[in-house]
């Protein structure tokens, strides 16, 4: 949500009259998203239930990346098991890739797509 502050004029005078008006981001849509042109779409997405994963993990199947925050389920050894368990069989399916990203990450890939494991780092 964001705040967006717009002058008016009193009737009859030039003295501004400021006004609030507040704006939701995420209800407004821009066209220019829409003609971007991408096929493949990075999706972040967190996951709170083993549940939620087959409903996430579509997004894999229709060819995008999904960078997956399990935060909320790292303590949980059974759930994340189960969860690195489905998705590697996902990414097989698939023919992609699923690989950790810092502490609490995962990457999975569509086909096609594999994760360098070798970090870059830069020099100075």
């Amino acid at each position: 949500m964001a705040i967006l502050r717009k002058r008016e004029f009193g009737k009859g005078d030039m003295s501004p009259v400021e006004t609030t008006e507040f704006i939701d981001l995420t209800q407004m849509n821009f066209e220019a998203e829409n003609q971007i042109g991408a096929k493949t779409l990075v999706k972040v997405a967190e996951i709170y239930r083993y549940e939620d994963l087959s409903k996430l993990t579509a997004h894999v199947f229709n060819g995008h990346l999904l960078v997956l925050d399990y935060t909320a389920l790292s303590g949980d050894q059974l759930a994340m098991k189960r969860i690195t368990n489905d998705l590697k069989l996902i990414a097989r399916d698939v023919g992609g890739d699923v690989a950790g990203l810092g502490k609490n990450y995962f990457i999975v890939t569509p086909g096609g797509v594999k994760v360098d494991r070798n970090k870059i780092k830069g020099g100075f």
